[in-house]
């Protein structure tokens, strides 16, 4: 299965020609919801139209039990059932990757409120991997500050301990390691942003590092597996 999760379907292999992403920035839209395409000033290319290429299935989507919001606890392939999910790992206490990616998704869940044909049919996942500090009571917090109640469901998630998480992650081939100095400002742990598509039947369709994770392209891939 990790050597499924090294390729990226479809059309977004063919857009590595897309601008440079720009540095963290807290300003940005995801505190302006206004601003209904901002992605367009990280990413400088034009998405390609859904249904013009193929998104291969890539692997069969892993479940495995986690925490939602208020303790209570939820299997990711019931949260997946029947929806299009947008799956991410991230941890809250990280200074890197993580607080852009999570921005991105915030800026996919406010597109997807102006369709509400699409919207129904998405769901968002973001689920930490440091359950040590990520507790219910933490993701709701980062929940509150980032979700709205007019786009798709999305879903903050953790898990009881790293005994729970490490399988998932393996599963999904999600790298996690502990940085040798813990006190490192940008965060203890060191990893890759991989976002994962699943279609309804709990199927990867694509795989997004932070350099693919334009939410307009994340939309058009959605459309793309709903057109099947």
């Amino acid at each position: 299965m990790a050597s499924v999760y090294l390729a990226v379907a479809g059309l977004s292999a063919l857009l590595l020609t897309a601008g440079p992403v720009a540095a963290h920035d807290t300003d940005h839209a995801a505190h302006r919801p206004e601003l209904a395409l901002p992605a367009t000033e990280l990413f400088d290319y034009t998405p390609p139209e859904p249904g013009s290429y193929a998104l291969s299935v890539l692997a069969e989507a892993a479940d495995g039990v986690t925490l939602d919001e208020t303790g209570t606890e939820r299997r990711l392939h019931d949260l997946m059932a029947g929806k299009i999910t947008v799956l991410s790992f991230i941890y809250t206490r990280c200074g890197d990757v993580c607080p852009l990616g999570t921005m991105l998704l915030g800026d996919l869940q406010a597109i997807t409120a102006q369709d509400p044909a699409i919207r129904d049919r998405v769901r968002l996942i973001t689920l930490s991997f440091d359950p040590e500090y990520d507790t219910p009571a933490v993701m709701a917090e980062q929940a509150k500050s980032l979700r709205t109640d007019k786009g798709s469901d999305w879903q903050f998630l953790t898990t009881r301990n790293a005994d729970a998480i490490r399988p998932i992650l393996k599963a999904y081939d999600q790298q996690v390691m502990a940085k040798t100095d813990r006190n490192d400002p940008s965060g203890p742990l060191a990893h890759q942003l991989r976002v994962y598509l699943i279609d309804e039947d709990r199927h990867v369709r694509n795989i997004y590092s932070l350099e693919f994770l334009d939410p307009r392209l994340v939309m058009t891939d959605i459309r793309t597996v709903l057109m099947r």
